[in-house]
């Protein structure tokens, strides 16, 4: 059948913590370079602005998940 290793459910979490970062990375230089143009279309930044804040939302819980619960 599929005789492939599978990957555990930390390491999927990781991958997809890679993928939203990467999102968020050109998230960032798309509002940046749209805020240098003379006429920056305010609407579209809002809403990669408001895109980016969710992601970044997903990317903390994601950490969250990975990281142990430490009770001292």
């Amino acid at each position: 059948m599929n005789s492939s290793p599978s990957m555990t459910p930390d390491e999927v979490l990781r991958v997809k913590l890679e993928v939203l970062r990467r999102e968020h990375r050109d998230l960032d230089d798309a509002i940046q370079a749209l805020q240098e143009r003379a006429v920056a279309d305010q609407l579209t930044v809002k809403r990669l602005k408001k895109q980016k804040l969710s992601l970044k939302d997903r990317i903390q819980a994601i950490e969250d998940q990975l990281t142990p619960d430490i009770i001292a």
